[in-house]
């Protein structure tokens, strides 16, 4: 009993998580959407090992193929969900078949060799490896199946390393945008890779230890099924308050700053900036915990390329280290006419999204903890 509720589980919690990310959608989230199709891959993969194990010999060599298609496509499928998150705004076969090609020949080809298999060759084989050695339909389906486990392995590679630095050039380019590092959405990203580097590594290492006969096979599954329902839930349940976190605009290098502004007459770029100078001078647009670079874009009049170009070119700082740069003069401010104010009430003073916030832009500044340079502020005083 308490094996069929092992097996079941991660079924149950895949085919959940399907529905409800999908029909979470009030919007059309893309990225939501394409997680909601990636939850079949393990819901497949899942359903195969029950059969196996329950065992139903004669249902498990129907699903089989189906098996190999979800192992192939299991983290191609995942990046393409951080590409939506980052830098692509919508799915597109036309641009994303490239990284689904392989996935689907390797299996296709294993599918070709199945059809030509005599079936009583086949269903033998699939419960006994050992049998049928010398049939090349055999031979030719084991070798396909390796190939299928060395792809899934430099998948898993190539996925979790290709997810982080999309992270990572997500970062960059929020910087040009968001005024608040602080966002939960980046947090969530970086989490939901973690996660699955963890039922990775941990399915691999109680297969690895049954294998070489240090734990029980039957310890491994279970572990093997127990941490995955639980990585996959926790997939599903931050995966389900994930929202797109690419900023869908044009990065602007400080390198590129200067032939963008070139385009503009001085006496314009004169302008602009005055106009970008009053909104954080005399208007205190920095205030705005929430605000980002689109919300000057619509202040001043003019289009955001321009606006990062302006920052970049005058202050070589991006977006984001020009807002905090006022807020943390605002700071100034406030400890002195306020020193026994709590660090919380600074932060939402001076427009800081959290503490956290407040406490990572006073470290990037001074190198000094926020104790240490509030000291340093009141002493200068």
């Amino acid at each position: 009993m308490f094996r069929t509720i092992l097996l079941l589980s991660p079924i149950y919690i895949t085919f959940f998580w399907s529905i409800a990310l999908k029909g979470n959608n009030k919007k059309h989230n893309f990225p939501q959407t394409l997680l909601s199709i990636f939850m079949l891959s393990p819901a497949i993969c899942f359903i195969s090992v029950f059969l196996y194990f329950a065992p139903f010999p004669d249902f498990y060599p129907y699903i089989d193929c189906a098996l190999q298609y979800a192992i192939c496509l299991f983290f191609p499928v995942y990046y393409l969900f951080f590409r939506l998150l980052t830098i692509d705004d919508e799915f597109s076969l036309k641009k994303h078949i490239r990284y689904l090609i392989i996935p689907l020949i390797v299996p296709t080809c294993y599918f070709i060799g199945i059809f030509f298999t005599p079936w009583v060759e086949y269903k033998t084989w699939l419960f006994n490896e050992s049998s049928f050695q010398e049939s090349p339909y055999i031979q030719y389906l084991s070798t396909l199946r390796d190939i299928i486990w060395i792809l899934f392995f430099i998948q898993f590679i190539l996925s979790v390393i290709g997810n982080q630095l999309l992270i990572q050039k997500y970062g960059v380019k929020a910087e040009q945008f968001y005024s608040d590092m602080e966002e939960e959405n980046y947090k969530n990203a970086k989490l939901l890779n973690f996660l699955i580097i963890i039922m990775f590594i941990t399915s691999i290492t109680a297969y690895a230890l049954s294998y070489e006969m240090i734990i029980p096979k039957d310890l491994a599954l279970n572990i093997i099924l127990s941490i995955s329902s639980i990585i996959l839930f926790l997939i599903g349940f931050f995966g389900i308050k994930q929202e797109p976190i690419n900023p869908t605009f044009e990065f602007v290098s400080n390198a590129d700053a200067l032939t963008q502004l070139e385009v503009i007459p001085l006496d314009s770029r004169k302008k602009l900036l005055h106009k970008i100078q009053l909104q954080f001078e005399e208007e205190k647009i920095y205030l705005n915990s929430q605000l980002n670079i689109m919300d000057i874009v619509q202040a001043v009049g003019t289009n955001r390329t321009y606006i990062s170009s302006i920052i970049n070119q005058n202050y070589n700082q991006n977006f984001c280290s020009f807002v905090n740069s006022y807020r943390i003069k605002e700071l100034e401010n406030v400890i002195y006419q306020n020193p026994d104010f709590t660090n919380e009430v600074l932060a939402e003073s001076c427009g800081f999204g959290s503490l956290n916030s407040l406490k990572r832009a006073i470290f990037t500044k001074s190198g000094m903890t926020l104790p240490e340079w509030k000291k340093q502020i009141l002493v200068a005083k």
